[in-house]
């Protein structure tokens, strides 16, 4: 089994192309500390288990991994391509039982339009840029003209996370929907 590495706009972060599904069609999962991943994700587990593990992100066909800040990546990278390696090896599903359910949508249901074509523009031209970074972005509201979005993955405490939420995707969203004052990023 041969896994790339791929270095990420995040520093912190390293994304792992195993060269097969890893969560594949059914959505992303993000662990931010082990008790997350344990129970739920042999698969983040076990990355965690490695130590100096501070995040595991799971995508389509990636998994990123967010060091601990007293880390070093010339050290650990061999470690958590040990633990992907050793994981589909042993046949172990990536995710055990159902998918945690997201939590609930924020907006009015008079602004459904307008939420639907939110979401098929970070669908159909963000979604697939900030894959390709290791990580995804995760519509949560809208109200009074704000759309709020949460960054997972390599996205998530990215320095550059906020100002490609500013100056691309508000810039993007705004143009395409006037309705759209600015975006705003919470945290999970």
């Amino acid at each position: 089994m041969f896994i790339e590495t791929e270095g990420t706009p995040n520093p912190a972060t390293l994304k792992f192309l195993p060269g097969r599904d890893v969560m594949g069609g059914s959505g992303t999962a993000d662990f931010t500390g082990v008790a997350e991943a344990d129970g739920r994700s042999p698969l983040a587990a076990r990355i965690f288990a490695v130590g100096e593990v501070a995040r595991v992100f799971l995508g389509n066909d990636f998994i990123t991994v967010t060091k601990a800040e007293d880390a070093d990546w010339q050290g650990l990278r061999p470690r958590v391509l040990g633990a992907i390696m050793e994981h589909y090896l042993a046949g172990l599903p990536v995710i055990e039982g159902t998918q945690q359910a997201e939590e609930d949508e924020d907006f009015a249901p008079e602004d459904g339009e307008i939420v639907t074509q939110i979401k098929e523009l970070l669908d159909t031209r963000v979604r697939p840029a900030v894959a390709g970074d290791g990580g995804d972005i995760i519509f949560r509201g809208f109200r009074d003209g704000i759309v709020r979005l949460r960054m997972q993955g390599a996205c998530s405490g990215c320095p550059s996370s906020r100002a490609t939420l500013k100056h691309g995707v508000e810039t993007m969203l705004r143009h395409y929907v006037p309705e759209v004052v600015r975006v705003e990023q919470v945290e999970a």
